[in-house]
Order: structure tokens, then sequence, then C-alpha cells
């Protein structure tokens, strides 16, 4: 079984326990299987798993008021194990926690989740408070 596709009890009771006071933006680094794993046995590569997932997802994605903030295509690491490759990373922002709560408790949404962990070799999630851009680091 792939390690970080999905958060453990614990890291699900952290993450709701933290304050809800607004916006949350969560960071998304993915790497994908060169091949899809479902337990049905059909077969597809991890990008096109994947693919679905965002497809299937949409609607309850965009139905808790989440949207994408940023996205980019990862090319290097140039400080960090050198055994993190990702594939995808981007930055999904929701109304709040409880929308994200709301999307990944929603019964349609829990039906669909098996494209992203049959897609997924290993995911960072990241849960971060909005800020604004400025001209300096820090």
């Amino acid at each position: 079984m792939s390690k970080h596709v999905d958060p453990t009890k614990s890291q699900f009771a952290a993450f709701a326990g933290l304050p809800d006071a607004g916006p949350i933006w969560m960071l998304n680094l993915i790497r994908l299987r060169k091949n899809a794993k479902y337990d049905d046995g059909r077969e597809m590569t991890g990008a096109e798993a994947y693919a679905e997932y965002g497809r299937a997802s949409a609607p309850f994605f965009t139905g808790v008021g989440g949207k994408i903030a940023w996205a980019g295509k990862p090319q290097a690491v140039l400080i960090g194990p050198e055994d993190e490759e990702w594939d995808m990373a981007f930055i999904a922002e929701y109304p709040s926690a409880a929308a994200f709560i709301e999307m990944v408790k929603n019964p349609g949404y829990q039906a669909i989740v098996f494209h992203r962990q049959a897609a997924v070799k290993t995911s960072r999630l990241i849960r971060m408070a909005p800020g604004a851009p400025g001209k300096l680091f820090g």
C-alpha cells in the first residue's frame, strides 16, 4: 500500500480541530503511479486515473465553493530529498475548513475517491492560511 495517499485519523482530527475563521488553502503535491492500481483490475495510467478523479470530483469541489488558487508543474528539486519528485503541484482554496470536510464526507465524493487512490503513488496535503503576496521573502 502506498504511503501518504489518505490522511490518518489523527491527522484528520488535528486538521478539523484547528480554528475555522475563513478561507483555507490546501497545498497539494502529487506523485502519480505509472500505472493506476484499481482493485477491480481496470487498466489506465496514473495520469488518466487522476484526470478521471478530477472530472468526477469537480461537482463536489465546486459545490462547496472550492477553486484552484494556483497551479504549477514541478521541474526539479533544488532543496529537499532527492527522491521527492512531484508530477503536479497546486493550491485548492476552500471557503472554510468546514467546506473541505463537507466535501470529503459527502457519500458521492467518497464513492469516487477511489480514482485518486488508484492514481497517486504519494502525496502531501498541507493546510495553510491564505496570505498576501509581497515583494520580499518571509
